[in-house]
């Protein structure tokens, strides 16, 4: 049996676990230092073969939580060790990859089993792995046709009650009568309905029960900020917070697959790197989208809430709710997508005037507080990014073919003229476009959240629309986190398909 020091202690480590020193490379090289919550109570239970079910929020290291501890016990023998049934294919690949990193100084191989792609390829990399990642249709058809026969000693149900508002209790039961007895059995889910404790009480064996509260899920590491649009100013705003927030590498939600190939050719046509994905596309074009965006290929990745749950990412800086999420679970998991791995990050939320009592609830359910914020107008971003372009041409070293070039100029033209018109060539890729003023001003939004409080937020007769150019703007809140100088390669002078 392992030994570890109490997991009660805050300043806690990875090493503490006492890990295989394979597995431990692993963490190490990924550059994981202290444990999450979840990390720090399930990994103990699952070491001593404790059958457990875990309610914590996506984002708060659940995969690394079961994956660690199976991939410690396995002998990697040439045999199916583990299954790890999951949602959807998005998540499925997600999940490989990330216990591919864990358990490859270990020799522990990974397969990926879902819908949409040939069997026989899948059938021969689950003879060859130690841990299967599957959905259940496919998974569910590959056992019963009997072309796959696997023991394994752990199974873990992740993101549990997606499975059951996808339809999949039926497939999961049926799984489960294909599987040793003797097992360990691990269940992760955000929340806990009804359905999904009956299923635990079915498949579990005396389980230990994890619960991370939302205190302990909300991750601090993010600002939450939001916006007053009118709903013809959507695209308009976006844009304008695009280019006054400079993200590295963003995600906007939308709420509808149409509306994310439209936000798709509106930001291409800007000359932003964009991308989309939805449930309508082929798998091919989901895994050629996903890995581009990982790779640093695409910058701004447009997604509908199939992409909220599973979809990991490093290095997202910001995330866009084009429209406000439909409950508060859904939010939580949006913004969850960034300030990762001990980094921060910023959500950004759109609302429209009779969407604000929603922002005050998902405010009440989520224990934080989201911040108004006034979108910047053109100067302001135009202001904004010439501070950026003169701190980066201070910065700038100075290179022969450069002296060289000017001295050929100056055959024709003075210095100073010279210096012009790099300086005009420099900023015709940072011209701002669009109108002045986007959204509401400060006090025109703090009147609708006294309005909306009192019961009135829908009243739209009196007060609450920006009267011409913006003169109760206060410029000094306007502003809170500028972010650096521009992305290189983001933006071109020319809109480019990607």
């Amino acid at each position: 049996m392992k030994s570890y020091i109490n997991t009660k202690e805050t300043d806690m480590k990875f090493t503490d676990f006492n890990l295989k020193s394979t597995i431990q490379q692993a963490i190490d090289e990924a550059g994981f230092k202290e444990p999450s919550p979840v990390q720090k109570e399930a990994i103990p239970l699952i070491l001593e073969g404790n059958d457990i079910i875990a309610q914590a929020q996506t984002g708060t290291g659940k995969t690394a939580a079961f994956g660690l501890p199976i991939m410690d016990q396995m002998k990697a023998d040439g045999s199916v060790e583990g299954l790890v049934i999951v949602p959807t294919r998005e998540l499925a690949m997600q999940v490989s990859d990330e216990l591919y990193r864990f358990g490859k100084y270990a020799g522990l191989k990974t397969a990926t089993v879902y819908g949409g792609t040939a069997y026989a390829k899948q059938i021969e990399r689950v003879k060859q792995a130690s841990i299967v990642v599957a959905t259940p249709g496919r998974l569910q058809d590959l056992l019963m046709s009997g072309k796959i026969k696997i023991t394994p000693r752990f199974v873990v149900l992740d993101e549990a009650d997606e499975m059951l508002d996808m339809g999949f209790l039926d497939e999961i039961k049926n799984i489960f009568t294909f599987l040793p007895k003797e097992r360990q059995t691990l269940m992760f889910s955000a929340t806990m309905p009804k359905g999904i404790r009956k299923l635990a009480e079915q498949i579990l064996h005396k389980p230990k029960t994890i619960s991370i509260t939302k205190t302990e899920s909300t991750n601090t590491n993010i600002a939450q900020h939001y916006y007053v649009v009118q709903e013809r100013e959507r695209d308009d705003a976006l844009v304008r917070l695009i280019d006054f927030k400079n993200p590295a590498k963003s995600i906007i939600f939308c709420r509808m697959k149409k509306e994310v190939d439209r936000l798709v050719s509106h930001l291409t046509s800007q000359g932003f790197k964009v991308s989309g994905l939805h449930g309508d596309m082929e798998q091919k074009q989901r895994e050629v989208t996903i890995r581009g965006f990982k790779q640093g290929g695409i910058d701004i990745f447009v997604a509908t809430d199939v992409a909220a749950r599973g979809l990991d990412v490093n290095d997202v800086t910001h995330v866009f709710n084009y429209h406000i999420p439909f409950d508060s679970e859904s939010y939580v998991h949006r913004i969850g997508r960034t300030g990762r791995a001990g980094k921060t990050g910023e959500a950004i939320t759109l609302v429209t005037p009779a969407e604000l009592r929603t922002i005050k609830k998902i405010e009440k359910d989520v224990g934080t507080k989201l911040l108004t914020q006034v979108i910047p107008t053109r100067q302001e971003v135009q202001n904004s990014k010439s501070d950026e372009l003169i701190a980066a041409i201070a910065g700038t070293q100075i290179t022969e073919n450069a002296i060289n070039l000017v001295k050929t100029l100056q055959h024709d033209l003075d210095i100073v003229t010279i210096a012009h018109l790099l300086a005009s060539r420099l900023q015709e890729s940072q011209n701002i476009k669009g109108k002045e003023n986007i959204g509401l001003g400060l006090e025109e939004i703090e009147l609708l959240i006294e309005r909306t409080m009192r019961g009135r937020g829908n009243d739209r007769g009196r007060g609450g629309y920006r009267k011409s150019g913006g003169s109760n703007r206060n410029s000094r809140n306007r502003r809170n986190s500028q972010g650096g100088s521009r992305h290189r390669g983001r933006r071109n002078s020319k809109p480019r398909r990607d």
